[in-house]
């Protein structure tokens, strides 16, 4: 069996088990997910989409008006002709509403919480079913005991990890930092996901990854990851908080330097009272040999702010990176 993830263009990611030979499109209807269809013949070309990591083939069942050669050697394919030969990421060009598929909803417990100063809280959790499966850096809805709202946090674990990791901003008055601050352990949590196009690609360059407060999360779950695969593709992380506080698990990030001998990082402060040997913004400590003259995945986690920054900085250099993948964030109340 083979594990194909299926991101839809609203942010849902649907997992499905494809079995040896067995074509994607049928595999999804098996799973009672109805993937845009016409034909299943490869003549129409309506179940196009992209195939953004994994290894398959295409039978030869299709004609040049439902697929170009120059469009499979994009890693466009038609999911009624793929027949995967690993696990795989297939992007959905439609709403997941259009499938007639929902987001899974899971119930987990409370394991740990871990107060950070006055910056951040880990949530630990178990989950009390069948494990979720989730791409690195992706996220989901956790409801707020005692009310009916929900809030949205990234996977600070990675996939297939017994306890499932979180790393939340306090919020002062906030709905989920409130609750925070009186959870108990064995407290049952519900959640739904995963969500989001936010994602680790296949590695076939270096990366810089650029994490803004507790947007540190989802390249935790990344470098982990990444130290499961061996990953011997550079990877620089500069993480970047407001207050001196505010810079949590450094402790893991160094723990990664030791496991990725292809891994460094830079923590900034941008208070100008602060202590720290770096100071300022995240794009103030982008080395030009950290673009890679162009030849760079770029992963950003941040408030919309940083993100609206990075990206001009990006825009202004004479060469643009590869790839660059983002995540703005606005911590609720």
């Amino acid at each position: 069996m083979y594990n194909i993830a299926l991101n839809f263009e609203d942010g849902v990611t649907r997992f499905i088990e494809c079995r040896p030979h067995e074509k994607v499109l049928d595999a999804a209807y098996r799973h009672q997910i109805n993937l845009p269809m016409d034909c299943s013949d490869g003549v129409c070309g309506t179940c196009k989409c992209r195939a953004e990591s994994g290894e398959y083939e295409l039978i030869d069942d299709y004609i040049e008006e439902a697929l170009t050669d120059a469009e499979a050697q994009q890693g466009l394919v038609l999911t009624c002709q793929m027949i995967p030969h690993t696990d795989c990421v297939i992007q959905v060009p439609v709403a997941s509403s259009m499938c007639t598929t929902g987001i899974d909803s899971f119930n987990a417990t409370v394991a740990e919480v871990r107060q950070h100063d006055d910056a951040a809280y880990e949530l630990v959790v178990i989950v009390n079913e069948k494990q979720p499966t989730f791409l690195a850096g992706q996220y989901v809805n956790i409801t707020v005991p005692g009310s009916e709202e929900h809030r949205s946090y990234s996977f600070s674990s990675a996939p297939g990890d017994p306890h499932m990791g979180f790393l939340i901003k306090q919020v002062p008055n906030g709905l989920m930092s409130t609750w925070l601050t009186q959870a108990k352990v064995g407290q049952e949590l519900q959640m739904t996901g995963p969500l989001g196009s936010f994602y680790l690609r296949a590695v076939t360059r270096p990366l810089l990854f650029l994490a803004g407060g507790t947007g540190l999360a989802p390249f935790l779950s990344m470098l982990e990851v990444l130290a499961k695969q061996n990953c011997t593709q550079p990877i620089q992380l500069i993480y970047g908080v407001t207050r001196d506080q505010d810079l949590v698990l450094v402790e893991e990030l160094q723990a990664y330097v030791e496991r990725l001998s292809n891994f460094s990082f830079i923590t900034t402060i941008s208070d100008p009272d602060s202590s720290h040997p770096n100071k300022g913004y995240v794009t103030h400590h982008i080395e030009p040999a950290m673009l890679h003259d162009g030849n760079v995945d770029v992963y950003l986690c941040g408030p919309p702010a940083m993100v609206d920054a990075v990206s001009d900085y990006l825009n202004e250099q004479a060469t643009a990176p590869a790839n660059f993948y983002y995540e703005r964030f606005i911590p609720s109340v």
